[in-house]
Parts: structure tokens; sequence; C-alpha cells
């Protein structure tokens, strides 16, 4: 093999790696310009040397494909991609191949939205079928999930036969930063930019999860029409807003290049204030007729150029470096330097993500830096332009909040305080401490536990059990009435079983489940916080990362005094599982889809009651899956592995 076609396949496994990270994972780790690049060098060694070229080559296909976790849907017609433009030259190159074959073309020239291409399809004005673009051939059915956009018309104002219209699904800046910091406050991943969140919520298996994430679209383009007549893409949109649709939110019509390169560049000016992320601009030719009569290449159209905008960067001097603690007590670095000016906006500070990226750039305080915007939203440091310091700035060891020493565990990137009463962490424990599946306090839901710490009603998480109600009533907003109903709450949850409450503390890698075993493994808190790592390891389900965790988290003297306050409150501190017999002892059960009479939770109960314990995946250790109507993957995976499958009238006669 060459070295130009090994240059060649390995551009083509990068790409489409990135392709998948991008498209289909909605996690993507380069920046767009950095993958445009990859694909430009690509493209010109396919020409250059077209014995290596293939009909598969990432430069011939949309990147993205259909998931398996919603219906297929075939495109009638074909959702394309756009050939992207770098600089004015190759825009006038398009605008030469334009002209060679068809006269004084008009152009319509709007931005390109940042988000998910859909397919809206009506029958008669009424909205019947929603489908991803895929890879352009293929995409997935998310009608449920476009129905709970707001902008998505489920009748349009005149009964077309039948219409397919292309838009662009979505997040605005806004909604992108509140969807950020709810995930950051619930220790979510949080997404990367206002693309893949979007993304990410228009692909959720509960379209409720989906109507919570303020998605938005814009139409920019008819697929198929029945029944009305159009000559332009200007007329169709004009006609798109008559039916009702909220199409791209401003588009220019010209008559030559020149004027079509001004309208770029004002777009270009107006981005840093647009509500709405954009990372370019159209140029399409406006005559349907003569978007015929050009067609398309295997990948795209020839009559449309997308014009893509270079990720603004400027340098700038270092100032000063912060160490913030997070909600969920990450320790985060927060680049300071003299102000700039970036994609419409003054900015004066940028994150450092960590102290690995710290390190890989080798920044420090007084070093001149290069900063730029990540998805034209959030200013990072891209690199050290002049070195004016010694080595990497190194992170404190201690939490800048509590003074606690921090950790950084093997597997992970972060550096964390993992005291349970950090003042920094205390609104995201709070919240965690009473959510449904820790101690369930009905009552005290995330802003009006927020309001309480604001009043000085809570500064410690043992607060909530001594909470001033004569205070809580006089508060605007609540009633006396309103205070009972949280005391009455709050004193319920004092006789919570164990594992609810060592969910509940927040600890490091323990979940409900690993809770609930550790609970019932040791019976009582004081066990619990006197076994030694090994004791804890006994336990079926346990690693040796989760046994550290616990076994850490207890030998602070801050959760000691936590758990001392909450047993001078009253709250239960001993496991309330009770086993009957021990019939299920070293079974696993998995539960999928909806049994008859019995709720998961109740079937749970009842198999941990038998000496039992369940699980929420399929796996060569399962036992039995308990199945009920429209189970799902857990079934198919049962099958395949040869693992007995059960009714609910089969497991009832077990457990008589």
């Amino acid at each position: 093999m060459t070295e130009i076609e090994k240059k060649i396949n390995e551009l083509r496994e990068t790409l489409r790696y990135h392709s998948a990270r991008y498209y289909n994972d909605d996690a993507p780790e380069i920046e767009d310009y950095a993958y445009d690049m990859m694909m430009r060098e690509l493209k010109a060694l396919e020409e250059e040397y077209p014995q290596f070229d293939t009909p598969d080559s990432p430069t011939k296909k949309v990147g993205g494909k259909a998931d398996n976790t919603f219906e297929s849907v075939v495109h009638s017609v074909r959702m394309e991609s756009l050939q992207d433009a770098f600089s004015r030259d190759e825009i006038r190159d398009f605008d030469k191949r334009v002209t060679d074959a068809i006269r004084c073309p008009e152009y319509v020239v709007e931005p390109k939205i940042d988000g998910l291409s859909v397919s809206l399809e009506y029958r008669d004005g009424i909205f019947f079928r929603g489908s991803t673009r895929g890879d352009g051939d293929v995409g997935e059915d998310v009608s449920g999930n476009l129905k709970v956009i707001h902008n998505v018309p489920l009748k349009l104002n005149k009964p077309i036969p039948y219409l397919e219209v292309r838009g662009e699904v979505y997040m605005p800046k806004k909604s992108f930063e509140r969807v950020v910091d709810r995930q950051l406050l619930n220790d979510e991943k949080p997404f990367k930019n206002p693309r893949n969140a979007a993304a990410g919520s228009l692909r959720q298996k509960d379209s409720s999860v989906t109507a919570g994430r303020g998605l938005d679209i814009f139409i920019f383009n008819i697929q198929q029409i029945e029944g009305v007549e159009l000559n332009s893409h200007k007329q169709s949109l004009d006609y798109l807003k008559e039916l009702g649709f909220n199409t791209v939110p401003f588009y220019t019509q010209v008559n030559n290049i020149d004027d079509a390169l001004k309208e770029i560049d004002r777009i270009g000016e107006e981005r840093g204030n647009l509500e709405f992320d954009i990372d370019g601009a159209v140029i399409k030719v406006d005559s349907f007729d003569q978007r015929e009569m050009l067609g398309s290449t295997a990948k795209y159209p020839k009559w449309a150029v997308a014009f893509k905008y270079p990720p603004e960067e400027k340098q700038t001097t270092l100032k000063d470096i912060e160490i913030a603690v997070g909600r969920t007590g990450v320790l985060t670095p927060t680049a300071v330097f003299d102000s700039i000016h970036l994609a419409g906006t003054t900015v004066s500070r940028a994150t450092l993500h960590n102290q690995d990226f710290i390190n890989e750039k080798n920044v420090n305080i007084g070093d001149i830096i290069t900063v730029r915007k990540a998805g034209d939203i959030i200013p990072e440091v891209l690199c050290v332009n002049e070195k004016n310091s010694e080595g990497a700035y190194v992170y404190p060891t201690v939490c800048p909040s509590c003074g606690e020493p921090v950790i950084r565990e093997n597997d992970e990137a972060a550096i964390r305080c993992i005291n349970s009463e950090c003042p920094a962490q205390l609104l995201r424990n709070l919240i965690h401490f009473c959510s449904r599946d820790a101690m369930d306090i009905e009552g005290l839901g995330p802003a009006i536990i927020e309001t309480f710490v604001d009043n000085g009603l809570i500064s410690k998480t043992y607060d909530i059990y001594n909470l001033d109600y004569e205070k809580i009533a006089s508060l605007e907003g609540f009633k006396e009435t309103s205070a009972n109903n949280i005391r009455m709450s709050v004193e319920k949850s004092k006789d919570n079983d164990l594992g609810k409450l060592i969910f509940a503390l927040g600890i490091r890698h323990i979940g409900a489940k690993a809770g609930k075993l550790l609970a019932d493994h040791f019976k009582d808190i004081d066990s619990i916080m006197n076994a030694p790592v090994e004791d804890i390891l006994e336990i079926d389900g346990y690693g040796l990362v989760m046994a550290q965790s616990v076994a850490e988290y207890f030998s602070l003297a801050s959760s000691i005094d936590l758990i001392n306050h909450l047993k001078a409150a009253g709250v239960n501190m001993k496991s309330k599982t009770v086993v009957e017999d021990e019939r299920f002892k070293g079974m696993t059960f998995v539960l999928t889809g909806t049994l008859p009479t019995l709720k998961r939770a109740e079937a749970s109960k009842i198999i941990e009651s038998f000496g039992g314990k369940t699980s929420s995946s399929v796996s060569k250790k399962t036992t039995y899956v308990l199945a009920g109507e429209e189970a799902g993957s857990k079934l198919d995976k049962a099958n395949a592995l040869g693992i007995t499958i059960i009714t609910e009238e089969e497991f009832m006669g077990m457990i008589k």
C-alpha cells in the first residue's frame, strides 16, 4: 500500500468515527472546523488520485444513519447535505459553475441554522409524520417528539392535499444554558453545544423530556407538495409563512454574487446577537426550474452552497485562574484575562476544563493565550502563544469552599470535593436528598429548596429536620397550610428505610439499588460507618471503586457530623427489609414490560423479601426475566442467552 493510499484510508476512518460521534451519539470530540478541514483534505486527495476513490467514501455520504431506537422512515425525496465553502473565492467558483449552466440566476441568501435536520409531512393540512434526516435516504420516525415542539404546526392554515417540508430543530441559546445548569445540578454530563443538545433531546424515548428542553424549529425548504404550483424558493418560503410555519428567520433575494457576498458578511456580523446558533450562510438558486437543470451530485445539490464562518480567535493575557466548586463537587478552573471581542460579545473569562487540559496546553498565569468561542457560545482557551511563566498551573490540594482535602479518582479527569456539607454543593445536595428515590420529601422541590436556602432556613442538610414552619408560613407564596404539608412530609421521611437514606447522602458511585444492598447487608448505619473496604467488598454487586467510595465518605468528619445530627432528629438508621424465607437467595431477576396487576416496585419488593435481587439489565448471571406486555429488547436478549422467561402468573405461583 502506498503512502497516499494509506493516508486516504486513515482520513476515511477518522472521519467515519467523528461523523458517528457527531450525528449518532450527539457527543462530538472535535470542532466542526477541524472536521471540515479533514473532509476537504480527503476530497482533494481523491480528486488528485482517482484510482483510490471509492463509492462508500465519507465525501459521498451524509454523515448520519437511522438509529434502531425509532421506526425507520424511507425518504421519497432525498434529504441532501450542502457543499461547504470557506472563502470568497470558493463562493465565486460556485457562481461560475451556476452561470456556465444557466442564464441570469437569482439567489436567496439565508442563515444556516445549526441544529438537527428533520422532515415534516402533512395530509389535508394535518401533521401525520416527522422524521430525522439520517443518512439522507433513511431516517428515524420522531413524530411524537416533534409534536411537543411549540412551533411545529399540527394543523395548517390551508388543507393542502400533501406537503413535505424540511426544517432544522434547534435549541435556543437561553434554553441551552438552562438545560446545562439543570444537568450540572443533577450530576449529569452537560451537552457540549446547542446542536448536540437539540439532537439528544429530539431522540428521547419519553416525549415529556423533549417537551421540557425548550426546542424550536425553523422551516427552510419544501420537499414535496400537491395541489399548489410554486416556482421559486422565495415564493415557497412566503407561502410556508401563510400556512403557519415558522420559516427561516430572514432571507434575502439577490441577482448577483457580489450582493450575495455582502449578505453573507452582514449575517456574519449579526450572528453573535442572534438567539440561536448558526454555523454559516446558505446561497441557493431561487428558480425551481433552474435547480432542475443544475441537478445534484451523489451527495450535494449543485444549486446551493454553504459558506462556513471560520471560528473567531483572539490573543490576550491570562491574568488569573479562579477555581470554583460546582454543585457536584467538581473543581472547575476558569481563565480570567484582558477583555476581547468575540462573536459579537465582549468576553474576559473562559473555561480551562480540568488539570489534564491545563497540563496539555501548559497554561499558567501571565501567559499570552488564544481564546475562541466553542460553537459561538462558550469561550475556551485554545493554546498558549507566549510563555511568561514556569510550567503549568497546579490545582489546590484542598477545597477552596470548605477546606477539606480534594480527591481525584483513577478513572476521572475531574478533581472533586466529597464533603457532603460543602457550602458550594449545598443546593444540589439538598435537592438530591429530598428527591423521590432518596428521602422522598414531598413539597420540597428544587424551587422551594432554593427559596429556603436564600432565606436562611437551610444552611446544612440536617436543617431540613429543624425547619422554622412559622417563618415558612410568612414567606411570600406560602401559607400555614403549605407549611404544615411540608412539616408532615418531613416527619414522614424520618421513617424511611436505611437504604433510601444511604442513597440520599449522595455518596459517589452509590445509586438507589447500591444503597439498599449496603443497608440490607450491614443492617444499621453504625455497622456501615465502621466497615472496612474488605467487608464492603463482600456485598454481591459491589466492586472496589464502590467500596472505597463508601469507606472514604464515612471517614470524613463532616459525614460523621451529618449522621449524628440526623440521628438526633429521629431519622431511622436501620434496614427495614424483612426476609420471609430465602427461596430466591442467589437469584437475580430482571423485570421488563407492563405486568397485569403488579407494579415493578411491588414485584421488586417481593423478590427482595425472599432473599433475591433485581437488576436493570439482562446478562448471563440473570436467573429469570419477569416479562409483561410490550417487553422490548431485554426479552430479545434473554431469548438469545437462553434465560428463563416467566409471566406474572408463574411468578405468583413461585411465591405461594
